[in-house]
């Protein structure tokens, strides 16, 4: 059966660091030539591509390297970024020139499923959120190490102290790297609403710090500030270019969501639904649902696919919160799936109900409403007071239920 051609006008490229080999496929025949990836040598390949004719344009995803050519081909043609996974070429037959040639092949059928590629503007939002993760993360590796140093000079300070880095904590280390070894003097430091006690607090302080310690607390100190001031500046500069108030406000009602995480996730997601026909299928793209893996007609284990990390992470980090809550939908979801499941799934689970959340509060355009903490006990009612009743029989109890007149 032959292939219905869907796009008789068409280009594969395959891209890497340096080079870019781009395929046309159109009425006139086949034509590949290769490029480098420098701005003006893009440009000149999107002239060789409309001189071909090309209207549609195919590339892997890798890595970062496709970045450069979608920001300058993306004015001109219709381009469709690719998953590689989805897209391989036969085994044993692997060269650029093949490559190009064979994701032209596909486009030209309509084979190709396209990624979803926000608007430059979000790209580049994305950016800028993940940079201040990053720096967020870098920021918590170096509060480690900091308190590695002091573990090493006997400074016992996180032991009665919440925060290192609070108030109290910054006075007595900057006291501690200028010289100061008094545990009285250095414990004096503390703000009157700590609340560990003052002979603990002194106790904690007698250390053996040495010059040479001294100096690395002191970097470390300054490293931290450093970070501190660039994660601010990436926080006003988000809070400039962040073009969604309203979803940021609807977002932020969800428990465990706080700004930086809907800012984060706004920034990965989008606020336009549309592009998602369900949740089911934002959580599927985002990778916060487990694959399917049947063979046989047996369902087998499968971990949840890759999607984006940064979503992930920002989700996991909202569901951590969320479980922390003394009440509602979300910490009953996640202690009625941690007894079975163990955390780290039940976090998961967490996750997935968020994004389902915020797929209806920013579709919908309506606020959060939590459904309780007794949701699932109300949902299989049934089940609850079946369970009860023979739990309380096996200890020697006759029972008679009778409902209380605001539940009839």
């Amino acid at each position: 059966m032959d292939l219905q051609v869907v796009h008789p006008a068409c280009a594969g490229l395959d891209v890497h660091k340096r080079t870019v080999v781009a395929c046309a496929l159109t009425a006139a025949g086949k034509e590949t030539r290769t490029f480098r990836t420098w701005t003006g040598a893009l440009r000149a390949l999107a002239d060789w591509l409309a001189a071909q004719g090309v209207t549609h344009v195919v590339l892997e995803a890798t890595g970062a390297y496709w970045k450069p050519v979608y920001n300058i081909l993306e004015d001109r043609f219709t381009l469709v970024v690719a998953n590689p996974d989805r897209v391989h070429a036969i085994a044993g037959r692997k060269t650029d020139v093949k490559d190009a040639e064979w994701l032209a092949t596909l486009l030209r059928h309509g084979l190709v499923v396209p990624s979803l590629i926000p608007s430059r503007e979000q790209r580049e939002l994305r950016e800028l959120t993940r940079y201040r993760t990053a720096k967020i993360q870098e920021r918590a590796r170096e509060v480690n190490r900091l308190q590695k140093t002091l573990e090493g000079a006997n400074i016992k300070l996180a032991a009665v102290l919440t925060d290192i880095l609070g108030v109290s904590g910054q006075r007595i280390l900057d006291a501690l790297v200028h010289g100061e070894d008094d545990p009285a003097a250095l414990a004096a430091l503390a703000d009157w609403r700590v609340k560990a006690k003052r002979a603990d607090l002194e106790a904690a302080l007698v250390g053996r710090v040495s010059a040479t310690l001294r100096f690395v607390i002191q970097e470390q100190l300054q490293g931290i500030r450093t970070l501190d001031e660039q994660i601010a500046r990436c926080d006003a500069e988000v809070q400039r270019l962040a073009p969604f108030p309203e979803e940021l406000a609807r977002l932020q009602t969800v428990p465990g969501l706080g700004r930086r995480s809907s800012e984060n996730i706004l920034a990965e997601i989008g606020t336009d639904m549309s592009h998602f026909a369900t949740a089911q299928k934002l959580t599927a793209w985002g990778g916060m649902c487990p694959g399917n893996r049947e063979s046989g007609g047996k369902r087998k284990p499968a971990r949840t696919r890759k999607g984006s990390p940064w979503l992930r992470g920002a989700l996991g980090e909202a569901a951590w919160a969320a479980a922390r809550g003394k009440s509602g939908y979300l910490p009953a979801l996640f202690h009625r799936l941690a007894a079975r499941r163990g955390r780290k799934r039940a976090i998961v689970a967490v996750g997935h109900a968020l994004l389902v959340i915020i797929y209806h509060l920013l579709r919908d355009r309506t606020v959060y409403q939590d459904l309780g903490d007794a949701y699932f006990e109300k949902r299989q009612s049934d089940a609850v007071k079946r369970r009860a009743v023979r739990q309380l029989q096996r200890i020697g109890f006759s029972v008679h239920l009778e409902p209380l007149p605001e539940a009839s």
